[in-house]
């Protein structure tokens, strides 16, 4: 059960390719982003900033091995909403959550995503 969030299912599509750097052309001119990373066991990373950010983040990141899935997602005002989770070769690797703010062309103006192996939604 998803609604129409068709800038985040975009924004996980590009990341998901072999070509994740399109999402830089997804972004305002005031972009700001904070990605809580959790890999499990305590261990965690934030990946914060402007484009320069984003930029770090992409350049540090696998690309094309997780495949993101949006389980279930909302629309409000201006606002983008989802929970889902991410897989390696099928298998659940993570959930996350990720709220994007659009300005009013649609481009993305603030990115929170957060993440974690630790709780699964689908269990």
């Amino acid at each position: 059960m998803t609604t129409n969030v068709a800038v985040l299912a975009r924004w996980f599509a590009y990341m998901d390719s072999d070509d994740p750097d399109r999402v830089l052309g997804m972004i305002s001119d005031d972009f700001t982003m904070s990605v809580q990373f959790s890999q499990g066991a305590g261990k965690s990373a934030e990946f914060v900033g402007d484009r320069e950010g984003l930029v770090s983040y992409l350049a540090q990141r696998e690309k094309s091995t997780l495949v993101h899935h949006i389980d279930v997602g909302s629309v409000v005002g201006e606002y983008e909403l989802v929970l889902g989770r991410t897989t390696r070769d099928g298998a659940f690797e993570a959930s996350f959550n990720a709220t994007a703010q659009l300005d009013a062309a649609g481009a993305v103006r603030r990115l929170l995503i957060a993440r974690t192996p630790e709780v699964s939604f689908t269990r």
